[in-house]
C-alpha cells in the first residue's frame, strides 16, 4: 500500500471512524461525569522566618546568614515534623475525626531553595479540607514552640475552601478518550 490508496481508505471509512471517535468521546463524558468522585485541594504556606526581638539601642536587628541557614536546613525537617503521628493524632482530635485517613490525604512539599512548606490537604468535602489544612499549620506551630522554644514558623496564606475539585477536567478526559477511539479506529480500519 501507498500513502495515496491508505488515505483513500480511510476516506471511504471516514464515517466509521467519526463514529467510533464519537461512541469513545460519549464514554469519556460518562466516566468522567459520573464515575469520577470530585476531590478538594486546600493549601496553606508557611514560611520559616527568624522572629527576632529589636536590640536594646532601638535599632531593629538583622537577619544573619547562619539564620537563613538554619532555617534551610529546618524545611526538611519541620517538613517530616508535620506528618508525624504526633501532629496528625491532635488534628483528629481536634477536628473530632476518624482516627488512621488523615495520613493519606495530606501532602507536604518544601519548595526547593526556599523556606516556603505547603501542606495540601485532599478530600472529597472542601470545607473539611480546608480545616484540616488550617489545624494541621496550627497544632504544627504549637509544637515547634514545643520542641524548639521558638516562633520561627509563620502562616504565609491560611486555606480558603477550593471552588473547584483537582483532580477533575472534563476537557481533558474527554479529548483523551476521543485520542483513544481514533486510535482504535485507525487500527480497525
Amino acid at each position: 500500500l501507498d500513502l495515496k490508496q491508505l488515505l483513500q481508505i480511510f476516506w471511504e471509512k471516514k464515517l466509521q471512524i467519526v463514529l467510533i471517535v464519537f461512541l469513545f468521546a460519549i464514554v469519556g463524558i460518562v466516566y468522567t461525569l459520573g464515575f469520577v468522585t470530585p476531590k478538594y485541594q486546600a493549601t496553606t504556606s508557611l514560611l520559616l522566618a527568624t522572629n527576632s526581638a529589636p536590640t536594646t539601642s532601638g535599632a531593629g536587628s538583622s537577619i544573619t546568614t547562619s539564620d537563613v541557614t538554619l532555617n534551610s536546613k529546618l524545611v526538611s525537617t519541620y517538613s517530616d515534623l508535620i506528618k508525624t503521628d504526633k501532629v496528625l493524632t491532635q488534628v483528629i482530635n481536634n477536628l473530632n475525626m476518624e482516627e488512621g485517613t488523615l495520613k493519606k490525604i495530606v501532602s507536604v512539599t518544601a519548595a526547593e531553595d526556599t523556606e516556603f512548606i505547603e501542606i495540601a490537604v485532599k478530600n472529597e468535602d472542601p470545607v473539611l479540607a480546608t480545616k484540616i489544612a488550617n489545624e494541621i499549620a496550627k497544632v504544627f506551630l504549637d509544637n515547634v514552640k514545643e520542641f524548639y522554644g521558638v516562633e520561627n514558623v509563620h502562616v504565609v496564606d491560611a486555606a480558603e475552601v477550593p471552588q473547584s475539585p483537582c483532580n477533575i477536567n472534563h476537557a481533558k478526559d474527554v479529548v483523551i478518550f476521543a485520542a483513544i477511539g481514533a486510535v482504535i479506529a485507525v487500527f480497525y480500519i
